[in-house]
């Protein structure tokens, strides 16, 4: 039985739903800003393009913010 502490509050979210999945926001805004219309020539590339944005995007408080907030999130969890 899974213990949840008690100032996490356990939401019940159907099981495919992407648009309650605020990380779903974070991979369209990296691949959108940084990844569409490149092309690498190598897997290392690719691999170091995709770390850089990742730390560009993680490391700035109020972009995580804007671009992990959801409407629909908020609504599911104003109730």
């Amino acid at each position: 039985m899974l213990r949840v502490p008690a100032n996490v509050t356990v939401l019940q979210l159907p099981a495919y739903s992407p648009e309650l999945n605020p990380a779903e926001n974070l991979w369209h805004y990296l691949k959108s800003h940084y990844w569409s219309n490149k092309s690498y020539a190598d897997y290392d590339s690719l691999e170091a393009a995709a770390m850089s944005a990742w730390r560009t995007a993680v490391l700035n408080p109020e972009l995580m913010k804007t671009v992990c907030s959801d409407k629909a999130l908020k609504r599911a969890t104003s109730n």
